[in-house]
């Protein structure tokens, strides 16, 4: 007949025919998998993070990316770590995971953790697909349940119980991250540092800080010095007016002294007061990759219990119980001031030393 195939061609249908519907959907899978590879980004390095009790498998990509494995990623924030059909996929028609789909969460997603919540497919050193997401995305997802925790205690004296072991768990990560850094975290695990010459991640003082001052860029947010002006009681003039020395001493006890172990200490070393001013801004002196992020997201933790604080006594409270200093002795909840009429405190005079807002010379 003439549609019958010949030669080569009817070999091969005969071949075809022999195999089982097993063994032919197991050799269409392969062709699949193969056609998807060739766009695939192939991860370079590979290794388990450990943040507190969670292990996370991660990886650094030949495209550059650093990614986490969905499923313990899933397991690590107290969520099912089996994707829809196992596809990999776990997002709504307006592409957030699942994780993330609640409407109470809404309020708190940020549009830079929309963009980066579309998993990553690519294929593991051994050659076969994996999925994960952007490394980035942990700390996001943990700022989003607490947040929403700080949120509803304020509104409701209590957090729902359905979000209670998530909410624990993001605390759990929030917390390690904040000390180590995600970045820095992910290309120690896996060994990328070695390739790359970066021996200061060995260390965690030089995981944070650098050797000499970097180009200065703003760090600290507005709203960060509006709040301690607003929580003691001043009025506000601006960044263009040079604060009273106590902010500085302010700044160092609610930033650099919780961002690490030591941390402070080194700062002062490096950047020591010299004729009466530093040489730089302290943020100056910490790393792009370990130290700003980590600075990033604490001063975001920070900003988000001033909001809720209605004085200086009752932030600083709900500051060391969140990110208390190694060492300190926290208040008990007894010793904790009840919400009354609060006097403004005396605004002291300008400091007419180094700017302490950190402004370039």
């Amino acid at each position: 007949m003439a549609n019958e195939p010949s030669g080569k061609a009817k070999g091969g249908a005969a071949r075809a025919a022999a195999l089982s519907p097993e063994r032919r959907k197991e050799i269409a899978k392969k062709a699949i998998e193969a056609r998807w590879a060739k766009n695939l980004p192939r991860a370079t390095h590979e290794g388990p993070v450990r943040i507190g009790e969670a292990i996370i498998p991660a990886a650094n990509l030949s495209d550059g990316r650093r990614v986490l494995s969905q499923g313990q990623f899933l397991r690590a924030i107290g969520r099912s770590s089996t994707p829809k059909a196992g596809t990999g996929v776990q997002s709504t028609l307006d592409e957030l995971p699942s994780f993330l789909q609640a409407k109470a969460l809404e309020p708190f997603i940020s549009n830079e953790l929309r963009d980066s919540t579309k998993p990553i497919f690519y294929l593991d050193m051994s050659g076969n697909r994996a999925v994960g997401y952007d490394a980035l995305m942990l700390p996001l997802v943990c700022n989003v349940y607490l947040d929403f925790r700080t949120s509803e205690l304020v509104t409701n004296k209590k957090v729902p119980t359905r979000y209670a072991h998530i909410i624990e768990a993001c605390d759990m990560l929030s917390r390690g991250l904040q000390r180590l850094g995600i970045i820095g975290l992910v290309d120690e695990a896996t060994g990328f540092q070695a390739s790359r010459d970066r021996e200061a991640l060995q260390e965690m003082l030089d995981r944070f800080l650098r050797h000499e001052l970097a180009a200065w860029a703003k760090r600290f947010p507005d709203e960060f010095y509006e709040h301690i002006f607003r929580l003691r009681g001043w009025k506000w003039h601006g960044r263009s007016k040079n604060p009273p020395q106590v902010v500085a001493a302010y700044t160092k006890d609610i930033v650099y002294a919780r961002l690490a172990p030591q941390i402070l200490d080194e700062l002062e070393k490096r950047n020591p007061i010299e004729g009466g001013r530093r040489k730089g801004a302290h943020h100056q002196l910490l790393t792009e990759d370990v130290g700003h992020p980590a600075l990033a997201q604490h001063l975001h933790a920070v900003v988000t219990l001033m909001r809720v604080s209605k004085t200086w006594s009752q932030f600083k409270l709900m500051l060391d119980i969140a990110h208390p200093k190694r060492g300190d002795t926290l208040q008990l909840p007894l010793m904790a001031e009840t919400t009354v009429a609060h006097e403004p405190d005396p605004e002291p005079v300008p400091s007419p030393q180094a700017d302490l807002f950190g402004h370039p010379k």
